[in-house]
C-alpha cells in the first residue's frame, strides 16, 4: 500500500561535520514523486544552511537508491511541474556551498542517475546497476542531460541514452558518470573516509573551491534548462509514451 503523506520519505542526520540525507520511500523504489522532491530539498537546503555542516551525502535506506521520475504521477498529471523541480533540484546540489557525495548501493535509473551526476563526488558499489530506461518509454534523457551529458564521456553517454540497457557500477566510473566503484562490502566504509577527508577543508575554500568546478555545469543547467524541462513534458504528454507507461505499470503492480 502506498505511504501517506505524512510519512516523512527523506530523512537529515547531522554529525561529524556531515549532513546524511536518507531516501526512504521503499513503496515505489524511491521513485521521484513530487513528496519525496519536496522533502529532499527541504534536507539539502537545511544541510545548506547549518554551519556545523561541511559535507552533504545522499544514499538511500535500502536497496534500491532511486528509481527515476514516479510514473504513477507522471502517467496521470503530467510532467510539466515535475521537469522544472528536478531541473531546479540538480542546480541546487551543484550550486550548494557544500561538497555534495552520492553513494549508491544498489539500483539507480533515469531521473535518479541525475542526481548521481548533479553530486561533486559518487561513489557506487561495483555491482550496482545503472540504466537510462527512458528511450524504452518513448521519452528521452532530456532534463537530467544537462548533468549526465557533463559527467560522461560522449561515446559512453550515446551507448547508455540510446540503448537503455543495465550497466554496472564499475562501468559507470569508467565512463565517467560516477567517481568511483568499489566492492558492496566496503561501500560505506569508503564514502565515510571520504566525508572525513572533505570535512577538513576550511568553509571558504570548499565554497569557493566548488564554486569554480562548478561553474561550467552551472552555466550548463541555466541555458538549456528550460527547454529541457519543456521537452520532458512534451515527450510524458505523448500518446507513445503514455501507453509505454501505462504498459509498465500494468506489469509491475
Amino acid at each position: 500500500m502506498p505511504e501517506s503523506s505524512a510519512t516523512e520519505l527523506v530523512h537529515l542526520d547531522v554529525g561529524d561535520a556531515v549532513a546524511t540525507i536518507t531516501l526512504d520511500s521503499p513503496h515505489n523504489r524511491n521513485a521521484l514523486s513530487r513528496q519525496l522532491v519536496a522533502e529532499l530539498f527541504e534536507r539539502l537546503e537545511a544541510a545548506a544552511a547549518d554551519e556545523t555542516v561541511r559535507v552533504v551525502v545522499i544514499r538511500s535506506s535500502g536497496r534500491v537508491f532511486c528509481s527515476g521520475a514516479d510514473l504513477s504521477e507522471a502517467s496521470t498529471e503530467g510532467m510539466e511541474v515535475g521537469a522544472r523541480r528536478i531541473v531546479a533540484l540538480q542546480r541546487l546540489i551543484v550550486t550548494m556551498s557544500k561538497p555534495v557525495v552520492v553513494e549508491v548501493g544498489g539500483p539507480v535509473r533515469a531521473g535518479g542517475i541525475g542526481i548521481v551526476a548533479a553530486a561533486d563526488i559518487a561513489v557506487a558499489a561495483e555491482d550496482a546497476s545503472f540504466a537510462l530506461t527512458e528511450v524504452k518509454l518513448g521519452l528521452a534523457a532530456a532534463i537530467i542531460s544537462l548533468t549526465v551529458l557533463h559527467r560522461m564521456n560522449s561515446r559512453a553517454a550515446a551507448l547508455t541514452t540510446l540503448g537503455g540497457e543495465v550497466f554496472s557500477g564499475t562501468d559507470a566510473a569508467a565512463y565517467g558518470l560516477v567517481t568511483s566503484a568499489v566492492p558492496a562490502d566496503r561501500l560505506t566504509e569508503e564514502v565515510a573516509a571520504l566525508c572525513a577527508s572533505l570535512a577538513t577543508g576550511a568553509p571558504q575554500g570548499l565554497r569557493e573551491s566548488k564554486r569554480i568546478l562548478n561553474a561550467s555545469l552551472v552555466a550548463r543547467i541555466d541555458a538549456g534548462g528550460e527547454e529541457m524541462a519543456a521537452l520532458s513534458a512534451s515527450l510524458f504528454a505523448s500518446e507513445e509514451a503514455k501507453a509505454a507507461m501505462t504498459a509498465f505499470l500494468t506489469r509491475t503492480s
